[in-house]
């Protein structure tokens, strides 16, 4: 499994409903994907307090079964349209190294990022720990071995009640499943 994400920063004075009218309209067209376990398609508005936005932003996340899966996606004309409308995005993808999914899935409404350093020498297989739902409607953990990174997202039906400091929030507009 592939864990894949990207983003698109606009102004602090961009009318986001643009964004959410975007996924609103379009959303339904990765229903389906082969491959694709889910896509959230994510934003944050910079003055929304229970995304703590920075930034505005769109940054859709997708789990992928495979590579193949994730390839046709990028070649297909739906990100070429994408990427037309909105510039070419650095796109990051990471192996996954768990998963916990849940039937409900598709009525997350929120989610969260936080993305951990993996010190130098740590035990790898400590890091690689299933993540329980404790609550989520998803959770994904994924590494990037490049940066020596552990990622970990979870996906909420509600919006967070505590919001922490070295988590990214994002509010969810639309989910495609198989």
């Amino acid at each position: 499994m592939l864990a894949m994400q990207y983003s698109f920063t606009f102004p602090a004075d961009y009318d986001m409903a643009i964004i959410e009218r975007r996924i609103a309209e379009n959303g339904h067209r990765l229903d389906g994907f082969p491959g694709l376990l889910f896509k959230a398609y994510l934003y944050a508005r910079r003055s929304a307090p229970q995304t703590a936005g920075r930034e505005n932003l769109y940054a859709p996340f997708y789990l992928w079964q495979d590579a193949e899966s994730m390839h046709r996606f990028l070649l297909s004309d739906g990100f070429k349209a994408l990427t037309e409308a909105f510039g070419w995005p650095t796109v990051r993808v990471t192996p996954v190294l768990a998963t916990a999914l849940s039937a409900e899935i598709g009525e997350a409404r929120f989610v969260s990022r936080v993305i951990k350093t993996i010190e130098p020498y740590s035990i790898l297989p400590e890091w690689q720990i299933s993540p329980p739902l404790e609550g989520a409607l998803a959770r994904v953990v994924a590494w990037d071995t490049q940066h020596w990174q552990l990622i970990r997202f979870a996906l909420w039906k509600n919006a967070p009640e505590n919001i922490q400091q070295d988590e990214h929030y994002y509010q969810v507009g639309h989910i495609s499943l198989p």
